[in-house]
């Protein structure tokens, strides 16, 4: 029992910490949108989207660490997953087919 209180204490904070991470990754996206050293999510999708013929856009993920979006696709029941890099909005990686 001891253990328990502890353990459901620790499980409450999770969830919290997560949505602030979001935030802070926004935060860092929009302001090195607006200094002019990333381009947009926008101008990223109208660039990939296209390339991705069949393909059913599903969104996207954005990390500040790395500074990469991650876009996601499905087609054929499979998930593709691009990833540009924010600067240049170059693809730099793909998974799937």
């Amino acid at each position: 029992m001891r253990i328990l209180l502890p353990l459901a204490l620790l499980a409450a904070t999770v969830p919290a910490i997560a949505p602030a991470q979001s935030r802070g990754d926004q935060m860092r996206a929009y302001d090195a949108r607006r200094q002019g050293r990333s381009v947009s999510i926008k101008e990223i999708e109208r660039r990939v989207i296209p390339m991705m013929r069949g393909a059913q856009y599903l969104g996207f993920d954005y990390d500040a660490r790395s500074g990469t979006y991650t876009m996601k696709f499905l087609r054929d029941g499979v998930v593709i997953w691009v990833d540009v890099d924010e600067r240049s909005g170059q693809v730099i990686g793909k998974t799937g087919n």
